[in-house]
């Protein structure tokens, strides 16, 4: 009978423990399917995002993860989509506003008509920047551009490749050898 009561309570958690572990649960305290978030500014849509599943966590340092990818599409103020995003995984730093998306990541530049692959690339919300550093493939109409890293703004408009590498087509000018 006293080995029953004394394994009782040993067994028992005090509230301060059971607070620690609660506080670093990974449950996620929002589960959503198929969601798609529009973002406007003065009734203007800016940035349209999809996703099959994505998960809310709190504490510290708050986040929102996309375990089975994402797709971003931007528009400009004329309501026109200008370039897209996709990936296989991401997560959204609500604090630092950075999206961290890796495994099969695309943007493209519909004006220019350019593809960006990678397989991660961070979006600085702040700083309105996408940058990389792994391998980036770029694609173009006339050209095929490689690097190690790259920096560009949102739209992929404006950017920076690292050790860079191209096949280019060049057309015959039909120029004379001697």
């Amino acid at each position: 009978m006293a080995l029953v009561v004394v394994m009782l309570f040993s067994c028992e958690n005090s509230i301060s423990s059971v607070k620690e572990f609660a506080k670093n649960d990974t449950l996620p305290l929002l589960s959503a399917y198929n969601i798609e978030y529009e973002r406007t500014d003065s009734g203007y849509l800016q940035i349209v995002l999809k996703s099959p599943v994505m998960h809310k966590y709190e504490g510290k340092d708050p986040y929102i993860e996309f375990p089975e990818g994402f797709e971003v599409a931007f528009y400009n103020d004329s309501g026109i989509q200008v370039s897209f995003l996709r990936a296989n995984y991401g997560v959204n730093y609500e604090k630092q506003k950075i999206i961290r998306a890796r495994n099969d990541v695309v943007v493209v530049n519909f004006e220019k008509q350019e593809e960006l692959r990678t397989e991660n690339l961070i979006w600085d919300q702040r700083k309105k920047i996408i940058y990389s550093n792994t391998f980036v493939k770029i694609t173009s109409p006339d050209k095929v551009v490689f690097g190690d890293s790259m920096w560009a703004n949102e739209s992929f408009g404006k950017r920076e490749i690292i050790k860079f590498k191209a096949d280019i087509e060049i057309e015959d000018d039909s120029v004379p050898v001697d």
